[in-house]
């Protein structure tokens, strides 16, 4: 696993490489910017939302929304990251920290109509993420959601289809979201496939 020095060296050179892997349809970023256009669209149903984006990353979606004036606040480890981001989006709120760790404390003081989490949650052991989103889910609005687009299957068995056919692809310090196994811990999350590796989950409070 990259740590946030890792990250702020990946920061300039993140957008080429994640698009070239959905472009070619390839693990781990096949369906990449269906994955972000569902997510968007999702967000856009309800006008100038509050928005907390953790792992934001260089603001690929975050942009977007911000454009269409939403309140963006987010969190990210890498400071790298938070440059590029804070240079296309002034106003909006970031800031960082370790989110395995927690969010840090400006952010635990506002609720939010969504919060979404793009490719950074698997980063988590399936335990930590269920405690994620826990915590996640009393920073919610009421009817606000939870919007997490990643590597992520609806069963185990998708995913050893797809670890075997990622061969030495395969990043085994990643741990994938796995939809019926969640779904054992949160009844009401829901579980939308973009592509054989991605999709959406959405968890309304």
């Amino acid at each position: 696993m990259l740590d946030n020095k890792g990250f702020d060296l990946w920061a300039d050179g993140y957008d080429k490489t994640v698009g070239l892997s959905d472009e070619e349809q390839s693990y781990p970023f096949a369906g990449y910017k269906g994955v972000l256009a569902r997510i968007y669209q999702l967000v856009m149903a309800k006008e100038k939302s509050r928005i907390l984006d953790i792992g934001f990353g260089t603001g690929t979606l975050t942009k977007r929304l911000y454009d269409q004036g939403c309140e963006v606040w987010g969190q990210d480890f890498s400071s790298r990251m938070i440059e590029l981001a804070s240079a296309k989006m002034p106003n909006a709120h970031f800031f960082q920290g370790d989110f395995s760790q927690g969010l840090v404390e400006p952010l635990l003081r506002n609720s939010y109509d969504f919060i979404i989490a793009t490719y950074s949650l698997h980063h988590l052991t399936d335990d930590d993420k269920v405690n994620f989103i826990k915590a996640m889910v009393e920073l919610l609005k009421v009817d606000g959601v939870i919007l997490i687009g990643d590597v992520a299957f609806t069963n185990r068995q998708d995913l050893e289809w797809c670890r075997e056919k990622a061969g030495e692809e395969w990043d085994d310090e990643e741990i994938y979201f796995v939809f019926d196994e969640l779904k054992k811990t949160f009844p009401n999350i829901k579980f939308e496939q973009i592509s054989y590796c991605a999709g959406v989950l959405s968890l309304l409070r």
